[in-house]
């Protein structure tokens, strides 16, 4: 019986990992965005810049750099608020007993000051001269990832009062 509850336990997570997780998962989809972005359109100049090149090809890069503003962009603010809205389903699932929320905003403070650390990682790329001009047109990219130990912080206490709250809830 005893192995049963603890596998039952083991797949109901809500906690700071999962806005570790969330964290580091922006951050990584941020740079490689940022970073993809770049490469795009330096291909896309080239192809534009070669007349040798059919224009077809240079219609099909043009579409292809203008996805990484609209789409790719409006994708990231998508997954960062469906990875938020995942964490608070799962924390919803867990059981905290209030005795620990201290140790849950302390731990938090190290998360904010590491979601600051990640946020200065990608404020230097996107200042770096070569990656500035697309970092401007990633607008949503640029504004989560510039506000994002304020937003982690906003989250991270917003995590912390829905776990106390079922945990009060289930003791009614």
């Amino acid at each position: 019986m005893a192995k049963r509850v603890g596998a039952r336990s083991l797949n109901k997570k809500g906690s700071l990992i999962d806005i570790i997780f969330i964290v580091i998962g922006l951050l990584i989809f941020a740079t490689t965005t940022l970073i993809g972005f770049t490469i795009v359109s330096a291909y896309n100049d080239h192809v534009l810049g070669n007349a040798l090149m059919p224009t077809e090809a240079g219609v099909a890069t043009q579409k292809l750099t203008d996805l990484f503003p609209s789409v790719i962009d409006g994708s990231f603010l998508i997954l960062a608020i469906g990875m938020a809205i995942a964490a608070f389903i799962m924390a919803s699932l867990v059981r905290v007993h209030p005795i620990f929320l201290p140790f849950f905003f302390i731990a938090l403070i190290f998360v904010i000051f590491f979601a600051g650390v990640f946020s200065n990682i990608y404020q230097t790329m996107a200042a770096n001269s070569i990656l500035s001009v697309q970092a401007d047109q990633l607008i949503f990219i640029s504004n989560i990832l510039t506000y994002l130990p304020f937003i982690t912080g906003i989250f991270g206490s917003l995590l912390a009062i829905t776990m106390y709250k079922i945990w009060s809830n289930s003791q009614l």
